[in-house]
């Protein structure tokens, strides 16, 4: 930003009691690890994970229909924190209860994290959970749907591949978006009652054949989520 909006911040912190330190821009760099920082940056405690011990139930809105309406993600070894923050700032957006990632593989809450997801991360909490596969089969076993993501459809045994354009939003629904590399694990699958794949549109070259897994949860997300406001009709 500019210098009045630098000085803006300044007066800003100061009112917060926040220590507001003027540096070269080298030393700016060096605090940033090289990335962007737009002549400001702010050093702050580390963002944890949260337990879903410690997790309040969401609200549910108003009888059945508000029940139906619950929409959580789930992330399994999300890796890259570009990715990450993105995906994050999509749930955020798209108004996603609850997101949920597994602890083990799985990138931490870094400040690029939490810059890629543009604040998302500071206004909207994080969830981890050490057993994906005992998370997943409970809340099935509480009625909700579980359903993954797969690139390509061939990949997939045992559980039914739709595409997103057919899923219909009846019930709590959680989504399960896998690695940028792999996917979602065999085990992870298993416990999806289908998986939903995003329709190409042309003939693909072999190489070039997927979405990056933060736009691809986006359209997903998006397909459901603009059902949201036909179930309230």
């Amino acid at each position: 930003p500019g210098r009045p909006v630098r000085a803006e911040f300044a007066l800003q912190a100061a009112a917060r009691g926040v220590p507001v330190l003027h540096v070269p821009g080298r030393a700016l760099d060096t605090l940033c690890r090289g990335r962007p920082h737009q002549g400001v940056c702010l050093e702050a405690a580390p963002l944890p994970f949260k337990s879903l011990r410690d997790a309040e139930e969401p609200q549910q809105g108003h009888g059945e229909s508000g029940s139906r309406q619950l929409l959580w993600l789930v992330l399994e070894h999300i890796q890259d924190p570009m990715n990450l923050g993105a995906l994050l700032r999509s749930a955020y957006f798209l108004g996603v209860d609850r997101v949920v990632a597994t602890r083990s593989n799985s990138c931490p809450l870094t400040p690029i994290v939490s810059k890629a997801s543009a604040g998302a991360v500071e206004v909207f909490d994080v969830y981890s959970t050490d057993d994906l596969q005992g998370f997943l089969k409970a809340k099935s076993a509480e009625g909700w749907e579980v359903v993954g993501t797969v690139s390509r459809p061939k990949d997939v045994e045992d559980v039914p591949v739709i595409s997103c354009s057919e899923f219909r939003w009846d019930k709590p629904v959680i989504v399960v978006i896998g690695s940028e590399g792999e996917g979602l694990s065999l085990e992870t699958q298993l416990q999806c009652q289908r998986m939903l794949a995003i329709p190409p549109g042309r003939a693909l070259h072999p190489g070039i054949d997927s979405l990056n897994v933060s736009v691809a949860a986006g359209i997903l997300l998006h397909s459901i989520c603009s059902q949201k406001r036909r179930h309230g009709d």
